[in-house]
């Protein structure tokens, strides 16, 4: 057994001043200040010429983090320090039971060390001391789904073809010819694993010769070449949920690629198309409303179109060009379940472009009452009578 004091010949910092936390952190400080440091000297992430002192620094941040984060651990250190730690643990007990998975879930840290130490490694004592392999699930799908305003409106069910990869049915997954047996793989003597120790670090490799599986196959299956899988399009029945917007992601349980230990999932990224009416922000809308200068002058009710149909909207007398309406509740639902959106309608004056003699007649005398000169000065009827209701 290798002693801790063998890791650091120079003496020992605080673990509490390594992680950079006081001594009456909780295991919630303790886990974010670890999550910090740990990627910020995580060896894959710093240049070469940093990459010896990252490395001693990360074993320092992990052997603290693995201390504090232990609760008898962390108390026979609080009250003994550091020969506490080093009289009653070897290196290999200082990290067994250590739990660095939520941690490397949150960061993707994990998957930074898969790519150093294989599809399978054990990190502290991370992964089961009994050697076995992990179980590999298949792979995510990604799939862009572009609907209308209408349907991220109401819901919609629709039916997407998406191509994957699924269990050979021929060999029922396992890559050999029907009829033929596997047989133990020389290497890793069916262990799915290579253990390396490189000094502070102990790592299962995944087997490079049986790729993790413990067995090789003697003969490959025609259909599928060894694969395991063949890739088919499937017709996948999905139900998007009213309220999505433009990068929604719904997640599908199940509808990704097939894997040793379960299918992956689909993501569905969902896109929503302008509207020649509409403009969305949000759970709002917003659209603008054509009114006749006599009905902004006079006041009445007329249609509004929403995305559930039409309503009546109260237009009072002297609605002037620009005014915004609010209709409570008639923008889009709420994807969470929480209150919808409302609708934002501009009134915007319409100015007939073709008049009467008499129209034109009873428009020049209304200008008048009202103080307006609407002499021949070279301007449109057009444009006096945008004048006239400005």
């Amino acid at each position: 057994m290798i002693s801790v004091k063998g890791i650091f010949k120079d003496m020992k910092k605080d673990y509490y001043e390594i992680l950079g936390v006081p001594k009456s952190a909780d295991l919630q400080q303790i886990k974010k200040a670890y999550r910090s440091l740990a990627l910020k000297y995580h060896p894959d992430r710093v240049p070469a010429d940093q990459k010896k002192e990252a490395e001693e620094k990360f074993k320092e941040i992990s052997e603290a983090y693995a201390v504090l984060s232990d609760t008898q651990k962390r108390q026979m250190y609080d009250q003994y320090g550091h020969a506490g730690i080093d009289q009653r643990y070897t290196t290999e007990d200082i990290f067994r039971g250590a739990d660095f998975s939520d941690i490397f879930a949150e960061t993707g840290l994990g998957d930074i060390l898969s790519r150093f130490f294989g599809d399978s490694f054990d990190f502290f004592g991370t992964e089961s001391r009994s050697g076995s392999r992990r179980a590999r699930r298949g792979r995510d799908i990604q799939y862009e789904m572009e609907i209308t305003l209408e349907e991220a409106f109401s819901g919609v069910k629709k039916s997407i073809k998406i191509p994957r990869h699924e269990h050979c049915s021929s060999c029922q997954g396992t890559g050999a010819k029907s009829g033929t047996a596997l047989k133990t793989c020389s290497t890793c003597r069916g262990q799915g694993q290579v253990v390396m120790s490189s000094g502070f670090f102990r790592m299962a490799q995944t087997c490079s010769t049986c790729g993790g599986q413990g067995k090789v196959i003697t003969e490959f299956c025609p259909q599928c070449r060894g694969k395991g899988v063949v890739q088919i399009t499937r017709n996948i029945d999905v139900t998007i949920p009213a309220g999505v917007d433009t990068d929604t992601r719904l997640r599908i349980k199940g509808e990704g690629e097939s894997g040793i230990s379960g299918s992956g999932d689909l993501y569905l990224y969902i896109v929503v198309k302008p509207h020649s009416l509409f403009h969305r922000e949000g759970k709002d809308i917003h659209n603008e409303l054509l009114v006749s200068f006599v009905k902004a002058a006079l006041g009445a009710e007329v249609p509004v179109t929403t995305l559930n149909g039409q309503v009546m909207m109260n237009i009072p007398a002297g609605t002037q060009s620009g005014k915004i309406f609010r209709l409570k509740g008639k923008g889009v639902p709420d994807v969470h379940g929480g209150s919808p959106g409302d609708l934002y309608v501009r009134a915007m004056i319409q100015v007939p472009t073709h008049l009467t003699t008499e129209q034109k007649r009873l428009l020049e005398e209304f200008a008048k009452m009202s103080g307006e000169k609407v002499g021949d000065n070279g301007e449109s009827l057009k444009e006096k009578i945008k004048k006239v209701f400005k």
